[in-house]
């Protein structure tokens, strides 16, 4: 078959979590798959992480607007090339395209009420965009691709999609977040001592990064030994509206923010952390919380959503919207030894239930069960 591949934004250097699974899975299939032909039509930008061999081929599709590009460009050039199966792997695709769809639709939180605090302009846009958008494909694609059973029920219960039409295919993780020895010290480009809370908090609401930060302060009121706390992809603007909101004005020179993190850092950041907050309200599969148990270093995250089904039962699980326990559980990390070292090994044995390539190995067996049904019309 000839397989196309939307992967839009793969080149920019500051990628993010759909960025990171589209391209471990395109690696992936490159090193598994040699009969099938694959187009991958990517967006030109300074970091070509991948590169065309006998039976890929990178197309750049150069367009001023993400619409644009999707809803015109991409469906000219897979038609140009022949494809046979278009795989959008972000949440939406192409309203008009005549060849048969495959769709990834990580999650439907743009279906739920939008949080009226949400300023970023960005976040809004694609917000309206996929309410736009991801209704009128819905019927026209072969198979809906989800990332977690959470997700997957909640698809077919919101939006009424049979369950012969999803797919369900976990996430992997990255073979180099692991435990490590930093002989270079990376970490140090972002804290000055190792042993610090670690949290990747952001501007959206889902992240919870409101609570998470009154948790922190009433863990610097509680602790003896007042672990600073590093967050990535945050500006300082939010953070203070955050601590005057709260009157959390202790937290002010335990802060450290970075801004974005290169992925390539992160492994030596996790090792370097005593512990990962990953407190989010919701998430659909939640990629860092395996990279950072891979590395062998408790993580505190959320009872809801998917991260009970990722974390597992033994994770440390609490709920996102009660700072108090997020506290309770940072302080019980830090006063016991043997909790501490329990929750290192939960992590290092559940990372290891999940790989990209069982990731593209299931995905795999997606096209070809699309190309059969396709077949099967001719």
């Amino acid at each position: 078959m000839k397989i196309g591949i939307e992967a839009q934004r793969i080149f920019r250097s500051n990628k993010h979590g759909m960025d990171y699974v589209v391209l471990q899975e395109i690696l992936q299939l490159q090193q598994i798959d040699r009969d099938n032909e694959y187009f991958l039509f990517v967006k030109p930008g300074p970091d070509r992480c991948v590169q065309s061999s006998d039976n890929v081929h990178v197309i750049e599709i150069s367009t001023p607007s993400y619409p644009l590009w999707e809803q015109w460009a991409l469906p000219r050039a897979a038609k140009k090339y022949g494809v046979e199966i278009l795989h959008c792997t972000s949440n939406t695709a192409p309203i008009f395209c005549s060849i048969p769809l495959v769709l990834t639709l990580h999650d439907i939180i743009f279906l739920e009420p939008r949080d009226k605090q949400n300023h970023s302009l960005y976040q809004n846009m694609g917000w309206l965009y996929r309410r736009l958008v991801v209704p009128r494909i819905l019927d026209k694609c072969q198979c809906i691709i989800t990332v977690s059973h959470f997700e997957e029920n909640n698809i077919i219960n919101k939006l009424h999609i049979p369950q012969q039409r999803m797919a369900m295919i976990y996430n992997g993780y990255n073979e180099w977040f692991r435990p490590l020895t930093d002989s270079e010290q990376v970490y140090k480009k972002y804290m000055p001592e190792k042993g610090f809370l670690f949290f990747l908090g952001n501007t959206d609401p889902k992240k919870n990064t409101e609570r998470t930060l009154v948790a922190y302060s009433k863990y610097l009121e509680k602790s003896e030994v007042k672990r600073p706390l590093l967050m990535a992809d945050l500006d300082r603007d939010y953070l203070n509206g955050i601590i005057n909101r709260n009157n959390i004005d202790n937290i002010n020179g335990h802060i450290f923010m970075p801004g974005y993190i290169p992925n390539s850092d992160l492994p030596y950041i996790y090792n370097a952390a005593f512990t990962f907050l990953y407190t989010s309200l919701r998430e659909s599969f939640g990629i860092p919380l395996l990279e950072a148990m891979a590395c062998g270093i408790p993580v505190i995250t959320s009872n809801t959503s998917s991260m009970p089904e990722i974390g597992g039962t033994d994770a440390i699980l609490v709920n996102p919207e009660a700072p108090d326990e997020i506290t309770a559980m940072l302080l019980r990390l830090e006063s016991d030894a043997d909790f501490y070292e329990n929750q290192k090994q939960v992590g290092l044995a559940r990372a290891k239930l999940f790989s990209w390539r069982h990731t593209a190995e299931r995905l795999l067996e997606v096209y070809q069960r699309v190309g059969k049904v396709k077949e099967a019309y001719l």
